[in-house]
């Protein structure tokens, strides 16, 4: 068996692991879906599209035998999660998911969970005007809103879009004082995002907090049965150290 890990990134966190790996001499690989335009690249050797599924994960690991497998992608990208978990269990190869933490309310927020963007949808039908930060996919869950709706991404999204939508293309991370002027600007009367938890897009909510106005929040997915899950780029490093 390689020395190699293969992180499966796209995130932050997915950064700053390759880059702590490979500054210690480890063989990295990460992997990006290809999903953003102009992705911010990691350190050490990248891989750009996906493998093709379970089925096309689990022949790559066959071929080119991991030390392991870090799957440090966003919180929501359950397809992905799924796939490296049956792949790394056919090929009995050692799997961490990295996952940063999700949001926790404090005094003053008015979160408002919901198990789906469809339910975001519907909890916003009647709600005036829509601050929506769930990312480019998905947004055709929203596209039967009738009300003005703020549409963040990264890149244009997928889909067909509200009525009365507003596209703003913008990568954070965001100050709380420009999410509050945004907010007050364009007279925002709910904000809708997913828990993807992490610091690089916390302050809309610090910024509806400020204004007192209500988040509808996207519960994550939940992780595969058996998977081990670590919260830090720190556990993750340990346990890349002490693996294969």
């Amino acid at each position: 068996m390689s020395g190699q890990v293969l992180v499966l990134g796209g995130t932050g966190e997915a950064r700053r692991l390759a880059a702590a790996l490979v500054a210690e001499g480890v063989d990295v690989l990460s992997s990006l879906a290809g999903r953003v335009a102009d992705p911010v690249l990691p350190d050490g050797e990248v891989r750009v599209g996906g493998f093709g599924g379970a089925d096309g994960l689990a022949a790559w690991l066959a071929e080119h035998r991991p030390r392991a497998v870090v799957d440090a992608t966003h919180p929501f990208a359950a397809r992905i999660t799924a796939s490296a978990a049956a792949a790394a269990a056919r090929q009995r190869t050692p799997l961490l998911r990295l996952q940063r933490p999700g949001w926790t309310p404090g005094p003053g927020d008015d979160w408002r969970y919901v198990d789906s963007l469809a339910a975001a949808a519907e909890a916003v039908r009647d709600a005036g005007t829509v601050l929506l930060t769930t990312g480019r996919q998905g947004v055709g869950a929203f596209a039967g809103l009738t009300g003005r709706v703020l549409v963040r991404s990264v890149d244009p999204p997928d889909g067909p879009l509200p009525a009365e939508a507003v596209l703003l293309l913008a990568r954070g991370p965001f100050a709380v004082e420009g999410e509050v002027a945004l907010m007050r600007g364009h007279g925002v009367d709910v904000v809708v995002t997913k828990d993807s938890g992490g610091a690089m897009t916390e302050a809309k909510l610090v910024a509806a907090r400020r204004l007192g106005l209500p988040v509808v929040l996207v519960r994550r997915p939940p992780v595969p049965s058996g998977v081990d899950v670590v919260g830090t780029v720190e556990e993750a490093l340990r346990w890349v150290r002490h693996t294969g």
